[in-house]
């Protein structure tokens, strides 16, 4: 099911999720189809044009972030907007451990590919002790807390 805007609380809320469950696939490949193909992003100060520079950016992240588990949350949304809120956890190759908390702002073209993403991250230090994401990787499960659930 295609869902394109405008949105509504529901099909935002779905549209969220979507990309989720994409990025815990951590296939960029398979993530980098739901941008468009001139699709512009910032992530941290980063920036980034094209699925050519997703798929790349992608797997540099995942061989750096690794098991990497993500949750995202809707915080608002217009007709083709959606902005979130997520937080994941994730390892370096030394097993230091890390819960990266952040913010997003998606625009959308008619289609319901992302055509403009802006990210904020920010990465905090945790003990292996204080992780909260302990679900196998891949997606979420549905019974799994959200962010707000977990106090996050």
């Amino acid at each position: 099911m295609a869902l394109t805007p405008p949105f509504t609380l529901q099909t935002a809320t779905q549209k969220v999720r979507m990309a989720e469950d994409g990025w815990n696939s951590r296939d960029p490949e398979r993530v980098s189809l739901v941008y468009t193909p001139d699709s512009r992003w910032r992530n941290r100060a980063e920036f980034i044009t094209g699925r050519a520079e997703i798929v790349a950016f992608l797997t540099r992240k995942w061989a750096k972030e690794l098991d990497y588990r993500l949750i995202k949350e809707i915080w608002a949304f217009s007709d083709d907007r959606i902005a979130v809120r997520f937080a994941y956890e994730w390892h370096d190759d030394s097993g230091h451990w890390y819960r990266s908390y952040g913010n997003e702002n998606w625009e959308f073209d008619a289609q319901g590919l992302m055509q403009r993403r802006f990210a904020c991250i920010n990465d905090l230090p945790i003990k292996e002790s204080e992780r909260k994401f302990h679900w196998p990787l891949g997606r979420r499960p549905d019974d799994h807390p959200g962010l707000t659930d977990l106090g996050l």
